[in-house]
């Protein structure tokens, strides 16, 4: 009887991943070589339009070069071998999170394994049944993940709506003990931000709104630092959980928070993905403290990176695409998957490597291509896909 039960649900599978290939959303993962701004994939060599190394660091040969100088056999550490709370706390998370108090100006701060680790994480920590979530409609996965896996109520408000989401602070904040209003600062798919000075007024209109923004898409990128949107708002002192993530602009691996020095240390004990997973590799630490001490001398990678995007961004509205970017992730929002496969399958032919997201990471009728755009594009590379679109 277990066996034909097993075998039923092994059909099921099958039956499912044969629907997700007749509405053109079956995914694979592609093989890919990388070639500095370019990929090889299939023998073709494209210009990569689908990578979040958004400054072009991860791409840069030089400055792989003088980090890789300075190291020696006892300071490339390839495993921390153990979680920070037994003995994979080195001291280069000492510095790097004393590093990032200082750049941010906060009290402040926690690494963690990943962007996904950090949202999952931080959430179910300093929430309880007496919590509230008010999160953007838009927040990526691992924020819903989080909130899922959390004991708080949650009302998703519309994107980027904060009429509405005031009228959920008036008729809420009083059957609360806490509300913790929840968003993104650049959103992922359509490349547009968040109004993070509004935000902060409205959670400073009540004692028990606390603000969480998540700058994965941002830091590196915006600011007169590279700090992210909240440095580009002025805002930075007014956001409870600071997150952001060093494995897209900052070419590295890992999540962070700068926040009040109780709130890290009520994380150290209470956050389950920081707590039972084992550490980050003390190299990609050094590798991402090398990155934050040169942030502040990539303002002209940020200017151009600003500029390209801009170019791009006139022509999708130009040639009659709604794009409601304000970043450097652009979306060409085509509708049916099918025809987003065939266009994306198209601009690669062309030299092009943009990829078509579809659901489930995107609502039905909204499959898009997403422009993903890097500092080491030059202008005539952006003029030349513009001609094909």
């Amino acid at each position: 009887m277990g066996k034909i039960e097993k075998m039923s649900s092994l059909t099921d599978w099958e039956r499912e991943l044969a629907l997700l290939e007749n509405k053109s959303n079956l995914r694979k993962l592609p093989v890919i070589r990388h070639l500095g701004k370019e990929v090889e994939v299939n023998g073709k060599v494209m210009l990569n339009l689908s990578s979040n190394d958004y400054l072009g660091l991860a791409a840069y040969l030089p400055l792989r070069t003088e980090f890789l100088q300075s190291l020696t056999p006892d300071t490339f550490l390839p495993s921390s071998s153990s979680s920070r709370l037994l003995t994979g706390n080195f001291n280069i998370y000492v510095q790097i999170e004393d590093l990032l108090a200082r750049l941010f100006r906060k009290e402040s701060a926690l690494v963690f394994n990943s962007g996904y680790h950090m949202n999952a994480g931080i959430l179910p920590a300093v929430s309880d049944a007496r919590t509230l979530i008010l999160a953007d409609k838009l927040v990526h996965a691992s924020i819903i993940d989080g909130i899922r896996l959390s004991a708080a109520k949650c009302i998703r408000y519309r994107h980027n709506r904060y009429d509405q989401l005031e009228q959920l602070l008036v008729s809420n904040h009083a059957g609360y003990d806490r509300i913790i209003i929840v968003t993104e600062s650049i959103f992922s798919m359509d490349g547009d931000e968040a109004d993070l000075r509004r935000l902060v007024t409205l959670k400073q209109q009540y004692d028990n709104v606390l603000l969480y923004v998540d700058e994965a898409h941002a830091v590196g990128v915006r600011g007169m630092h590279g700090l992210g949107c909240a440095e580009e708002q002025d805002c930075v002192a007014d956001i409870d959980f600071l997150c952001g993530t060093f494995g897209k602009a900052l070419a590295s691996v890992g999540g962070y928070i700068v926040c009040s020095k109780t709130i890290r240390d009520y994380l150290i004990n209470k956050m389950r993905t920081f707590i039972f997973t084992t550490a980050l590799p003390p190299v990609n630490l050094l590798w991402t403290f090398f990155i934050l001490e040169h942030l502040d001398s990539f303002s002209f990678r940020r200017e151009r990176l600003k500029r390209i995007s801009s170019l791009l961004k006139d022509a999708l509205v130009k040639k009659g695409y709604a794009c409601p970017s304000t970043s450097h992730i652009l979306p060409m929002t085509i509708g049916d998957s099918g025809d987003t496969v065939l266009k994306a399958d198209f601009l690669q032919r062309k030299g092009f490597y943009a990829l078509p997201v579809r659901p489930p990471t995107v609502p039905e009728g909204t499959s898009r291509i997403r422009f993903s755009l890097t500092a080491d594009i030059t202008e005539e590379e952006i003029k030349s896909l513009i001609e094909l679109i």
